[in-house]
């Protein structure tokens, strides 16, 4: 009896010794790499250095963007159990909710640091460090943001930074790189991010218990990006910025012979200074629901009657047409009827005779109703759209761009289900009715003609291009308008003489569209006309173009010529090397 109980203990402890043996074969042999990693995963640690991103210079050479540290503080994913979120929450002012998002994403990565709070200040860095050994894997780290030296100016262009989306670490250019990475979400930063932002370097390091780095185990310095120049002119868009005030509106500058971009500006703006360390949700949020729309780029993606602006296309379709000429005069009485309705001109008394260079200097109203009558919407529609009108840019801003509407007949039939009738090509021929256009098509349309028919290809970037088609317009028919156009600024009774320059010779168009409310007998600010003005200067060898639309800025002689006198004083100001106007600090 005792034997068996003596070799029934035997067969136990060695069956004991050989579970012990086989779990010890398990560890070592089997599964021996995968717990050397992880043990090396709780001494060694990933971090990735950010790149300093490329500057952003206009035509000049004057910077737009500077890079600028800041600091963040961050925990490793191995030191999230047991952690007291209470008294984190207390030493980084941040909510328990914030905090236990943030450990708790699904985008975490095991190897990769979690980024609790961005942007600290030296008091918030102290107060952490001297608590750190209170909480083991909580460091703090050094990230490189951007500062957009002129604030709101030429915000809409040059665009922000913001932090990565689920969507675009999908993407496999972007998947090295840490959640809360900055890149370009807006723009130029957008639309170049991938030469901007250069390449993360990496540094593996060796840690103590508390996370506290001990020595550099590997590493790779970050790329800084390249650097990149653009078309625009930063002194335009401060002086556009300044003449604007308060006002809301757009200008689009496009330099005749290439097809740059001088200026892009739409207003109100908003500061991108505001995203280069991630936007609070509040701030996003409050943007998002402001009256006035900061966001939204009226340059490209606002569509409005063009008003009388709209005449230089009616005149241009009426001369290669042959339906009048230089010496063609009308009588101009106030108004024209038509069954029971009166189409007025906007100087009540009327014009007396008018002819062609009259017409468009002091913009009579009832000499483009003729002009129309004898055209045809069609007629209309042929000119205006072969001169970009009613059809996007291909400006690539990475925003839906609106095409504007030039009616003819089939569309009014397939759209409408109606015939077209002639009050409505009176309408349509001096910019009203169906007829809206983009501020940045009006620039394009005014570009083209004052170089003479060629039409290039918008661009962003500081460079010669080849046109994209040009408009075969009689040379006598280009010489007409540009003379009657800067007749507009240069004689006293054009309808924007009040702006015309000592720098240099201006061309124009005033347009006024009106607004719906109005002709109800409406009263405020929100319910007065639009106010548009295109110009062109030199008239004899032009170097810039532009469109200005002013929202409820009433008359596009008093408002928007203004603007545009402003904007190409600035750019000849520039050009010639004199003091530039407004440099950031």
């Amino acid at each position: 009896m005792t034997v068996k109980r003596i070799q029934l203990g035997a067969y136990i402890i060695i069956g004991v010794l050989l579970v012990l043996c086989f779990r010890l074969w398990q560890l070592q042999i089997l599964n021996g790499d995968k717990y050397k990693r992880l043990s090396e995963d709780n001494r060694l640690r990933i971090l990735k250095t950010p790149a300093p991103r490329g500057i952003i210079y206009d035509r000049n050479g004057t910077p737009l963007v500077k890079n600028i540290p800041f600091f963040s503080v961050s925990i490793t994913t191995d030191n999230f159990k047991g952690i007291d979120t209470d008294s984190l929450s207390a030493l980084l002012g941040l909510s328990k909710e914030e905090i236990d998002e943030k450990l708790h994403r699904k985008d975490n990565s095991p190897f990769v640091p979690v980024k609790l709070k961005q942007g600290l200040s030296f008091e918030e860095i102290a107060r952490i460090e001297a608590r750190r050994s209170d909480f083991p894997g909580l460091f703090v780290e050094k990230d490189v943001g951007r500062e957009y030296l002129f604030g709101k100016v030429g915000a809409h262009i040059i665009g922000y930074l913001g932090k990565i989306t689920s969507s675009q670490l999908s993407n496999p250019e972007l998947r090295h790189f840490p959640p809360d990475a900055l890149i370009g979400q807006w723009g130029v930063e957008a639309l170049f991010d991938s030469q901007l932002r250069g390449i993360p370097g990496e540094r593996i390091i060796e840690v103590d218990a508390l996370g506290r780095e001990l020595r550099m185990i590997q590493g790779s310095p970050p790329v800084k990006g390249s650097d990149i120049a653009l078309s625009i002119d930063i002194n335009i868009q401060k002086a556009v910025e300044d003449a604007f005030g308060d006002k809301a509106g757009a200008l689009v500058a496009i330099k005749p012979d290439s097809g740059e971009l001088l200026a892009l500006e739409s207003l109100p703006s908003f500061d991108p200074n505001m995203f280069s360390m991630g936007i609070a949700y509040s701030d996003w949020k409050a943007l998002m629901e402001d009256k006035k729309k900061p966001m939204l780029n009226r340059a490209v993606q606002s569509q409005y009657p063009p008003g009388s602006t709209f005449k230089i296309i009616t005149a241009i379709a009426a001369l290669e047409e042959g339906i009048i000429s230089p010496d063609t005069k009308i009588n101009c009485t106030g108004g024209v009827g038509y069954g029971k309705w009166t189409f007025g001109c906007w100087k009540k008394g009327g014009h007396g005779p008018v002819d062609f260079h009259k017409a468009i200097v002091e913009s009579c109203d009832v000499y483009f109703y003729e002009a129309g009558r004898r055209l045809g919407i069609d007629k209309i529609y042929k000119y205006a759209t072969v001169l970009g009108l009613g059809k996007e840019t291909g400006i690539n801003l990475l925003i839906k761009e609106r095409r504007g509407l030039i009616p003819n007949t089939e569309w009014k039939r397939e759209k409408l289900r109606q015939q077209w009738y002639l009050g409505e090509t009176y309408n349509a021929a001096i910019g009203q009715g169906y007829v809206t256009a983009t501020p940045i098509q009006m620039a394009r349309m005014v570009a083209t003609v004052s170089n003479g028919g060629d039409m290039y290809p918008l661009s962003l970037m500081k460079g010669d291009s080849k046109p994209m088609g040009r408009v075969n317009l009689k040379p006598e028919t280009i010489h007409m308008i540009k003379e009657a156009l800067s007749g507009v600024v240069n004689e006293p009774g054009g309808t924007a003489h009040g702006s015309m320059s000592q720098l240099t010779v201006i061309g124009g168009k005033t347009g006024t569209a009106q607004v719906v409310g109005k002709k109800k007998g409406l009263a405020g600010e929100r319910f007065m006309d639009h106010a548009w003005f295109v110009a062109f200067a030199p008239v004899d060898n032009p170097e810039i173009a532009l469109s200005v639309f002013v929202e409820h800025g009433g008359h596009g002689g008093s408002s928007a010529a203004p603007i545009a006198k402003r904007a190409i004083e600035a750019y000849m100001k520039s050009k010639n090397g004199q003091e530039a106007i407004g440099k950031g600090q």
